[in-house]
């Protein structure tokens, strides 16, 4: 089969399609002939060389992919083989053909192809693991989404409406606030001109957000504890501002709140296929009755991830970049 590699750390030049072995199917495994897989901020620190994949997973960029089964491992119905699905992966997904735990692997949401399939796996998986699995995200209470325009953003907006709750969201520009706007976001913050903070303490009556969905890390930690309202949930899920902050604990402490971090790459595959499973029970009847739908920018061939990549380190992307085998 033919792959995306990464011939060292480095800019998007370092990518190039070659000839790479084909995977096979470990016992309870299954294999997937790709149609589409989606670029997420992930795989551009990988590509950096600053988050190498988990041990025993592939070496190949790409997080999340749709296809067909084509062949099983150990202790997988032979039925399982010609099934359409999208599946959640430690890698391996800008390829031609990848191995998935059979618990990572996920049907098709009714009424959406796999193209657009695509693009739901990571963004899914991740918003539903924090804003429901773990803050317990409330009918009327108040979700704020830090980077609203990105694919993250744009699902967490629809799942936190979906689950009642009153979403804020901050963006770099007016046509990003915009789509948030569209997708169900009623408080919308340009960071580069307004201070989230007070905007959020205002739009509350000076009680803040129950739960912050940040993808900033360091950068706003301070900031975002000052946001939250009494038991309020800090989820922190990336670090694009950077790994080291001081913080004033005795705030946390007056509000009773808590900061947690999670990432979805590295968690044993039971963690993830625990997700895997509420997902499709939860958020896929919400795909299909179109209350929850993958926001996609563009559509590229997978042979142009390197600009794919490009696309998304210049903040010109709203939603997923989907990359297709066809």
């Amino acid at each position: 089969m033919h792959a995306i590699t990464v011939r060292e750390p480095g800019g998007p030049d370092v990518m190039s399609w070659q000839k790479v072995a084909d995977p096979t199917p470990g016992p309870g495994e299954v294999i997937i002939d790709i149609a589409a897989t989606a670029v997420n901020r992930a795989d551009l620190l990988q590509r950096q060389g600053h988050y190498p994949p988990p041990p025993g997973a592939s070496s190949i960029l790409g997080l999340e992919c749709s296809g067909t089964i084509s062949s099983v491992g150990a202790a997988i119905s032979l039925d399982r083989i010609g099934e359409k699905v999208t599946a959640l992966l430690s890698g391996g997904g800008y390829a031609q053909r990848v191995a998935v735990p059979i618990g990572q692997v996920m049907s098709v949401p009714p009424g959406i192809g796999l193209i657009e399939a695509a693009a739901l796996p990571e963004v899914a998986c991740t918003v539903w693991s924090n804003l429901d699995m773990i803050a317990n995200l409330s009918e009327g209470e108040w979700l704020l989404v830090h980077g609203g325009g990105s694919g993250i953003g744009t699902t967490a907006i629809q799942i936190g409406r979906a689950l009642g709750a009153r979403v804020a969201v901050t963006a770099g520009s007016a046509e990003k606030l915009e789509r948030c706007s569209h997708l169900g976001a009623e408080v919308l913050i340009n960071y580069h001109e307004q201070d989230f903070v007070q905007v959020m303490l205002d739009e509350t009556g000076g009680r803040g957000a129950n739960v912050i969905l940040d993808n900033m890390g360091a950068q706003y930690l301070g900031r975002n504890v000052t946001a939250l309202a009494r038991d309020g949930r800090l989820l922190v899920i990336g670090l694009q501002g950077g790994v080291k902050a001081e913080l004033d604990l005795s705030t946390l402490l007056r509000k009773n709140a808590s900061v947690t971090a999670t990432s979805l790459r590295g968690r044993p595959d039971s963690e993830k296929a625990a997700i895997c499973a509420q997902v499709e029970r939860n958020v896929w009847p919400w795909v299909h009755a179109g209350v929850v739908r993958p926001i996609i920018d563009r559509v590229l061939p997978l042979k142009d991830a390197a600009y794919a990549h490009t696309l998304l380190a210049d903040g010109a992307v709203t939603g997923k970049v989907v990359l297709s085998n066809s």
